[in-house]
């Protein structure tokens, strides 16, 4: 009788946790790898579940692919670490047991990390050395990514005919993190051809029943569920799960209920789950019909409108000339100057204000609070940085809802200067995500979802830019990048300094076909002092002989440097006036003047454009 036969007819059972019961043992390595250096151990661990009552066991290849296992300089081993995991568990099995080969999601929540191309590589190699060993069906399980399940599931369809198990995991109950809910992609995953589909690890059964409430009957496919033992706690050094056996025995009943016909384990899980497992059920034959819970009904979201009703800048700067500066919060306690820069550059006329989020990993005020309160003073728009460095994934959606329900919906998603390099080089830098995914998760908020995939009650109406460097040998490879961006949402680009007319130009005529515009950053050179440093020691960024030669040729005077460093800014605007409708003023060292002189010289070059227009009219 074939796996699908026995499913049509009867409650199967799978085994639990390999990592868990290995760990138990002190083993705390790469888990795979022990199928060559410990095969007994393994061995072991399948015939105790089977012992307990599997039906159904996994190889121990979870991780047995070039992505994780190149984390240990393990990739030139793949194809024998998988060969013996399977012939591990083919000695295991008894006559009636079922060997599945199993393969572990990529993608965490760092989802540009890896491309769906390495994906596919990665997968199609560890599939085929599994069917090549001739499992009795391959097993998809703790895939968060919805994308990389049907991706990964398409080709295993295409590859062969074996039973193919799809279990998806989630952060909250009932939906998956893009926000799909269970029923939907379950039903998705029937019509790519899975088998058996199902939900696997981070939730324990009482939130994978409830997950499944919603669910009706599949049509063609049958259901799995493979749950954590608990919560982990954290107990001298080590993950300990706690769940008492008689819990999953009543567990199992209720999965039964929901017409679920695949009942293993998961993180956590031991022999003794499963056979309390496999008691509950061994009597019972599957349901076929269940009642299904009806969702219940979401709040309705709103887009909460910006209370001064000004159109987005990325609109904006496409309909006419738009300026906006940077003013670091201040580095020390005192804001008086900050305020007054702040106002000055309001009444100049800029666009937004743009406060850095602790640049060059140096601490600063809040920018946050640094931005509500020069909201207060002036009225204006702030554009709040977001660095990955200084948050966890936890910290930044946080961050993102507290600055939605102030009312700052203007970012720039940004990765943020590694902490060695600012005040405190020993500080952690944190990059639980990359820039690309901090814009992703924004306009996952824009849509009302949390990254779990949970409604937020309301839709964000962040306008997201993202940060330009042209200062590279290759400046093809940078808007490759900037079209990368754009794809994972980006609405709009702001430019590190240039301080050349032939840069800007080169810069322009590189971009011109981009969808989203760019604001051209120019920062006034205060110094001979302040020119060297850029020049030998900022990453990327050369003046020319001629900047440095005049700005040292103001030697100490600090008004002549002044006038220097202002000329040079000027004539940089020049060049980019006529390219770009977006030009992006960097005020150093809190010297806002320096940057309210370079905005009235803005708005008068674009009064005297207009004057010439009606002249000519």
């Amino acid at each position: 009788m074939s796996f699908l036969e026995d499913l049509q007819k009867k409650i199967l059972i799978g085994d639990g946790a390999m990592g868990t019961m290995l760990y138990t043992h002190g083993v705390d390595r790469c888990f795979e790898e022990l199928n060559l250096s410990k095969p007994e151990d393994v061995l072991r661990v399948h015939q105790a579940y089977i012992q307990a009552g599997a039906d159904v066991i996994q190889t121990n290849t979870y991780g047995a692919n070039d992505i994780k296992l190149s984390r240990y300089g393990l990739e030139d081993d793949i194809r024998q670490i998988n060969k013996q995991a399977v012939e591990i568990a083919k000695r295991a099995a008894a006559p009636s047991t079922y060997v599945f080969g199993t393969i572990g999601g990529i993608r965490t929540f760092k989802k540009s990390a890896h491309t769906l191309e390495e994906i596919k590589r990665n997968f199609r190699e560890q599939l085929f050395i599994l069917l090549n060993e001739d499992v009795d069906g391959i097993l998809l399980e703790t895939y968060y990514d919805l994308e990389e399940m049907k991706t990964v599931l398409q080709i295993a369809k295409k590859e062969t005919n074996k039973p193919i198990i799809a279990n998806v995991s989630l952060h909250e109950a009932g939906v998956l993190q893009d926000g799909t809910s269970v029923t939907n992609a379950f039903s998705l995953l029937e019509e790519l051809g899975a088998n058996v589909i199902g939900l696997n690890c981070h939730l324990g059964p009482y939130h994978m029943i409830q997950s499944l409430e919603e669910v009706p009957l599949l049509g063609h496919a049958y259901l799995s569920v493979f749950p954590n033992s608990s919560l982990p706690a954290f107990n001298e050094g080590r993950l300990v799960y706690e769940s008492d056996e008689g819990y999953f025995k009543e567990s199992a009943q209720k999965f039964r209920e929901q017409g679920v016909r695949l009942i293993g384990g998961c993180c956590g899980t031991t022999p003794k789950h499963i056979q309390a497992m496999a008691e509950a059920v061994s009597h019972l034959a599957p349901v076929t019909e269940k009642k299904v819970k009806t969702p219940k009904q979401q709040q309705e979201t709103i887009v909460t409108k910006n209370s001064e009703a000004l159109p987005p800048l990325q609109e904006m700067v496409k309909q006419k000339r738009s300026v906006i500066v940077e003013l670091d919060p201040p580095k020390k306690l005192g804001m008086n100057v900050f305020l007054e820069g702040a106002q000055a550059l309001q009444n100049a006329g800029i666009d937004a204000l743009t406060l850095a989020d602790n640049s060059l990993a140096s601490p600063r005020i809040s920018n946050l609070a640094a931005g509500i309160l020069a909201k207060e003073k002036t009225g204006g728009r702030m554009l709040i940085h977001i660095t990955c460095r200084d948050r966890n994934l936890i910290g930044l959606q946080s961050h993102l809802m507290g600055l939605h329900s102030l009312g700052l919906t203007d970012v720039l998603a940004i990765t943020g200067d590694p902490s060695k390099i600012g005040d405190f080089p020993g500080a952690t830098s944190v990059y639980d995500l990359s820039s690309f995914d901090l814009i992703s998760l924004i306009k996952q908020f824009n849509e009302g979802v949390s990254y779990s995939g949970k409604p937020l009650g309301a839709k964000t109406n962040f306008s997201v830019a993202a940060a330009f460097n042209p200062n590279v040998r290759h400046l093809d490879k940078a808007v490759v990048r900037l079209e990368k961006k754009i794809a994972h949402g980006a609405d709009y680009f702001i430019s590190q300094p240039l301080y050349s007319n032939q840069q800007i130009i080169d810069v322009y005529e590189a971009t011109r076909e981009l969808k989203a515009p760019i604001y051209i950053g120019i920062m006034p050179l205060t110094s001979s002092r302040n020119a060297e440093f850029i020049h030998n020691e900022i990453p990327g960024i050369k003046l020319s002989d001629s900047i440095r030669e005049k700005m040292a040729a103001a030697g100490t005077d600090k008004e002549k440097a002044r006038q220097e460093g202002l000329a040079i800014a000027k004539d940089l605007i020049d060049t980019a006036f006529d390219l770009f409708n977006g030009i992006y003023l960097i005020t150093p060292f809190l010297q806002y003047d320096l940057t309210v002189e370079l905005t009235n010289y803005i708005h008068e070059k674009e009064k005297q454009l207009a004057e010439r227009k009606i002249t000519h009219v």
